[in-house]
């Protein structure tokens, strides 16, 4: 809690819409936020404490100071807190990360406007087209209306007064057509500007329009019998053609609407942004934030919009969202639309796709440069997957193994980070069960197990699963009930044929999505567990049944059994040596006896 009054701070602060922001005690501004009822907004942080997150709490407990401005409507109150958090940059609240300059297509205000691209927007009159999100799409345009037009390249100043004094020469671009010479006054400014409308269309998106115009004048041409001028435009028509093949159309009844959708995880969240222009995506950009506060995706892309709209000139009046906003739009400036069917869901869905697969490759490149981000990942995914108080940084996965009753033993694999220990992994020969009785031997196994954790003070697990079903987890949950440990960590028991999770005391087992890295991991501990449990119980079974082969062997005892196994490591082995080199353990009497019981083929 913050040591200054907040209930006297309360007191002045209206319940009407506006922004507030939070000072610390050296006046820097700390925090922006935006609110219906600026009262209650501020109050939460104060009130509910025990609600907020660890890192809000610290926000709060720096306040010492309050101001706030009162707006007329939420969206005024959506606006002037992104120019603030633009404008002063506040340490706890999320900025976009984008440290790009956009390029611009101009057309400059000039005598026969020159047209090229930019990064840098001027104030000087000159119309600006963009920004770009991508330099290969915007080269396309440009290359387009080069291939349409003939336009100079020059920066000469081609006033009228400077033509008619014959100041300058055509240049090669001339020559090869690429320009009409407008320097020397072979073409005129009219005809110079009708080009300029239709480049001004294309770059609007309403490349529809230039394509009617040129068809009317292709069949006027042709009408007249000018076939010349009627291949040329047949030219243009092919060319433009090429260049909307190359655009992403999605629905001609769509014509200015802003997209945006957003994905996130415990740290990072990003959000798409589409530009439809008369059914076609102009732009696309996807933006990268960086959590402070443990925003909701909703928080995050009420952040978002407005700078990206503001970073993109967009001021299209529709805006399409994968969900509501706590935002009341306001017909005259804005309406946010959140579709279920139809043109703008495929919109929506185009969105979501192109965002998602930024969020993977932007993390797997994280992870790869930080494998610990990977680590965490999971790990708080499987916290929240498995509804868990803490991280299970330590888990430790049981599996029993026996034929019929025969050769019971019990395998214990542990997993630290995610990942195999494989130096703690333990397995037990069952001493006090008789017969098939699998809960009996899972039982012993997590008593004897734990037992010995708690006599030699070691960690105790935060996460123990159980291969079975309810039965094991029971008899699990017995043990750890007397060594008087079961409130100090979870333990699950997942059954193989539909990956159930079982919780004790629950009646309805959980079920994870296949896909999800909590399943994978949990899956691999079990198989680990199993092939750990089955190595173990092979060679145990192996070795007991070469023992007891051997001492059927009239003359032959328990004793000399060991040193022939330890010597030659199997009963194959044995059967395979000359009688020298088993003299070498065994007496006359001995040698002759194994001999009759293994008769040479």
């Amino acid at each position: 809690m913050s040591e200054f009054d907040y209930k006297e701070e309360l007191k002045r602060i209206p319940h009407k819409p506006g922004v507030y922001q939070y000072f610390d005690k050296g006046g820097e501004l700390i925090y922006v936020g935006k609110a219906k009822d600026l009262r209650n907004r501020v109050g939460s942080y104060f009130v509910n404490d025990r609600q907020l997150n660890s890192k809000t709490r610290v926000l709060v407990r720096k306040i010492q100071r309050i101001a706030f401005t009162i707006v007329d409507t939420e969206i005024d109150a959506w606006l002037l807190e992104n120019n603030l958090i633009k404008k002063h940059k506040p340490r706890y609240n999320v900025m976009l990360k984008d440290d790009k300059t956009y390029p611009w297509i101009v057309i400059k205000n000039e005598h026969f406007p020159r047209i090229y691209w930019t990064r840098k927007y001027i104030k000087d009159g000159s119309r600006y087209f963009g920004p770009y999100a991508s330099v290969g799409m915007m080269h396309i345009v440009l290359d387009t209306i080069r291939e349409l037009f003939p336009l100079r390249t020059c920066n000469l100043n081609l006033a009228p007064q400077n033509i008619a004094k014959g100041k300058y020469k055509v240049c090669l671009e001339y020559q090869i057509g690429n320009c009409k010479g407008p320097c020397e006054g072979f073409q005129d400014e009219e005809d110079y500007n009708q080009n300029l409308s239709d480049i001004k269309d294309i770059l609007n998106g309403k490349i529809s329009v230039v394509t009617n115009r040129l068809k009317m004048q292709l069949n006027g041409a042709i009408a007249q019998l000018k076939f010349e001028v009627a291949h040329n435009l047949k030219a243009k028509l092919d060319k433009l053609g090429n260049y909307q093949s190359k655009s992403t159309v999605v629905s001609a009844s769509i014509s200015n609407v802003d997209v945006f959708s957003i994905a996130s995880d415990e740290s990072y969240a990003f959000v798409n942004f589409l530009k439809v222009m008369n059914g076609v995506v102009i732009q696309t950009q996807t933006l990268e934030m960086k959590k402070r506060l443990d925003e909701s995706d909703a928080e995050l892309l009420t952040l978002a919009i407005p700078e990206i709209r503001s970073r993109f000139n967009s001021v299209s009046r529709e805006i399409i969202v994968p969900f509501d906003l706590e935002i009341e739009s306001t017909p005259e400036y804005v309406k946010f639309t959140v579709p279920k069917a139809g043109d703008k869901f495929k919109l929506l869905e185009l969105s979501l796709k192109n965002v998602a697969y930024f969020k993977k490759e932007r993390l797997t490149q994280y992870e790869r440069l930080n494998p610990e981000l990977k680590t965490e990942r999971i790990l708080l995914q499987m916290q929240k997957d498995l509804r868990l108080n803490v991280l299970p940084r330590h888990i430790e996965c049981f599996d029993n193994s026996n034929i019929q009753g025969s050769f019971p033993v019990s395998a214990i694999v542990v997993f630290k980070d995610a990942k195999p220990s494989k130096k703690d992994y333990r397995h037990f020969n069952v001493k006090t069960v008789e017969g098939p009785d699998d809960f009996a031997t899972m039982e012993e196994a997590v008593y004897r197990r734990y037992k010995r954790i708690l006599d030699e003070e070691q960690p105790l697990p935060q996460l123990i699963i159980i291969d079975g079903g309810k039965g094991q987890l029971s008899a699990a949950l017995k043990s750890l009930r007397l060594l008087g440990i079961e409130r100090q960590l979870t333990v699950i028991g997942i059954a193989k044929r539909l990956e159930e999770l079982f919780y004790p005391g629950d009646q309805y087992p959980l079920y994870l999505d296949k896909k999800s890295e909590t399943l994978r991991v949990i899956q691999h501990l079990r198989d680990e567990a199993h092939r750990f449990g089955i190595t173990f119980h092979r060679n145990q079974r192996s070795r007991k049944t070469f023992v007891s082969e051997l001492e059927n062997i009239p003359g032959i005892g328990k004793t000399t059994v060991e040193r022939l196994l330890k010597t030659f490591k199997s009963v194959k082995r044995i059967k395979e040596q000359s009688d020298e080199e088993l003299k070498k353990v065994l007496n006359q009497k001995q040698l002759m006896a194994l001999r009759t019981y293994f008769p040479e083929n």
